[in-house]
């Protein structure tokens, strides 16, 4: 069994998310103790982002890539093999102004490649990273799950289905930034969803 965690938060003590994310890998772990884990957090190691130079490299011909050009699309390739050779990805999901932190964007951008995790078929796009699980712990300051607020949960799902990983779990931390009781609250519900409701 391969586990890959993604930490996303900026957060280099006390992210709610990273706990979240590294508690799912310990109730992983606890059943498979032979589990091998990487663990890739964009925050202190920072990818970088896909800007012009990054999507001409890509669509260069690789025998015709220059040595700078070849340099940062091996930066994305390692992501790639990263999730490839994963069994269970563990995203650590914090939300920012409604969204995914753009540590985390950069990261899809990077692990997004046609004809590599993906493909184009007449019968439109496939994904080509079957038969893995993901789980993403999700944190935010308000309450939005089940509501229009909540951005990251549709975006996540399509994302990671597009590549062909269909089987996406949430677990949920809310309220964080609405006081003392409510964190406590929302912290304690997300543990107890970790260590009742994972299935994998």
């Amino acid at each position: 069994m391969h586990i890959l965690q993604i930490n996303s938060s900026q957060r280099a003590e006390g992210s709610h998310s990273t706990r979240m994310a590294d508690a799912v890998v310990d109730r992983l772990r606890a059943d498979r103790p032979q589990a091998q884990v990487i663990v890739r957090d964009l925050a202190r190691a920072p990818h970088p982002m896909l800007d012009g130079p990054a999507l001409r490299a890509l669509l260069a011909p690789a025998d015709q890539r220059t040595p700078e050009q070849a340099a940062r699309v091996a930066l994305d390739d390692a992501l790639i093999a990263e999730i490839q050779w994963a069994d269970i990805l563990v995203l650590g999901v914090p939300m920012y102004n409604f969204g995914v932190p753009a540590q985390l964007k950069t990261w899809i951008d990077a692990i997004s490649r046609a004809g590599v995790t993906f493909r184009y078929t007449e019968q439109g796009p496939q994904g080509l990273l079957k038969g893995k699980t993901a789980i993403v712990a999700q944190a935010s300051g308000g309450l939005h799950r089940n509501s229009p607020a909540d951005t990251i949960t549709p975006h996540l799902k399509s994302v990671l289905g597009f590549i062909g990983i269909g089987d996406v779990q949430f677990v949920y931390a809310e309220g964080l930034a609405m006081g003392p009781e409510a964190e406590k609250n929302g912290l304690a519900a997300a543990f107890a969803q970790i260590a009742h409701d994972i299935a994998v």
